[in-house]
């Protein structure tokens, strides 16, 4: 393994959360006080990728959220998921995942535009979501009272394992043809009687 992977795997392991490329860029070519080619680093990247799918390690390097990180195996999932039951009881509940999943496909969007939505007030959720940094506030409308802006943040899209909100599930459009009642000529005709 070359020296500058060996910095790649140390900035990766180190980070708190997934590294972006640009960063991993913007660090080595501090530390080395040269600029360092993205395909090199990507290079780099592909090694530590290969070196950490063997069997001999527990973790393994994934691209997610839209950068890099190290994350347990799949077939550890059963002792991992043991341990943050027992760690954590900080679930999202049902209002908050409601929230967070109005959020993410209308965004941006203000706090009066998914309390009607949900029909029911959602300050609890938005503050909960905001402390847990899955929603960020992205400005304000130009509605009048200026209402603040909400959006997803990294944190989300890390969260979920997504590196694009284009990855996140496509929500079936209700007001398509195929749900209305009757073939589309009759629909909306009037018929006289002969």
């Amino acid at each position: 393994m070359d020296f500058l992977a060996q910095h790649i795997e140390a900035l990766i392991f180190c980070a708190q959360k997934p590294i972006r490329l640009i960063e991993l860029k913007a660090c080595l070519s501090e530390m080395f006080e040269a600029d360092v080619p993205e395909k090199d680093i990507e290079k780099a990247i592909e090694q530590l990728t290969e070196k950490f799918s063997a069997d001999t390690f527990s973790f393994e390097l994934i691209k997610s959220g839209g950068g890099y990180q190290f994350l347990t195996k799949p077939s550890y999932q059963a002792s991992i998921g043991i341990l943050l039951k027992q760690q954590s009881k900080k679930r999202l509940s049902t209002s908050a995942l409601e929230t967070l999943s109005i959020i993410a496909y209308k965004q941006p969007t203000t706090k009066s535009e998914i309390e009607q939505i949900r029909g029911v007030n959602c300050d609890y959720s938005v503050q909960k979501l905001l402390e847990k940094e899955l929603i960020e506030i992205k400005g304000k409308s130009e509605n009048v009272g200026r209402p603040l802006l909400y959006g997803t943040s990294d944190m989300f899209m890390d969260y979920f394992g997504i590196n694009d909100l284009k990855d996140l599930p496509t929500p079936k459009d209700f007001a398509t043809p195929d749900n209305e009642i009757g073939s589309p000529d009759q629909q909306g005709e009037t018929t006289s009687p002969d």
